[in-house]
């Protein structure tokens, strides 16, 4: 599949303000299991406790990935739905898409 070159505004299309608030909130929590692990570390605690949290914290960030698709796909259909272009933002879903295969 072709990534179609079209320009964006610089950084995109903004998230929504209820996705941002809740993208923000997931955020602060990764930040806070990644210092737990590294205090896991620093106590020596094993591998595989190490490792469950590591793909707790994975699992997350693809959570906070999905929201994030979940809002851009959203604003497409409401795009759609006003009869207004919605070029930009399917442009902008592909390079998403494409980052995160």
């Amino acid at each position: 599949m072709a990534i179609y070159e079209y320009p964006l505004p610089p950084d995109g299309i903004e998230l929504a303000n209820h996705r941002r608030k809740d993208v923000s909130k997931r955020i602060a929590r990764i930040h806070g299991h990644v210092h737990a692990i590294n205090q896991m570390l620093d106590a020596g605690r094993s591998y595989s406790e190490i490792v469950h949290q590591i793909v707790a914290v994975r699992s997350a960030l693809d959570s906070v990935i999905q929201v994030i698709v979940d809002d851009l796909v959203e604003d497409c259909v409401a795009k759609t739905e006003k009869n207004e272009p919605i070029k930009e933002s399917l442009v902008e879903l592909q390079q998403i898409v494409a980052k995160i295969r």
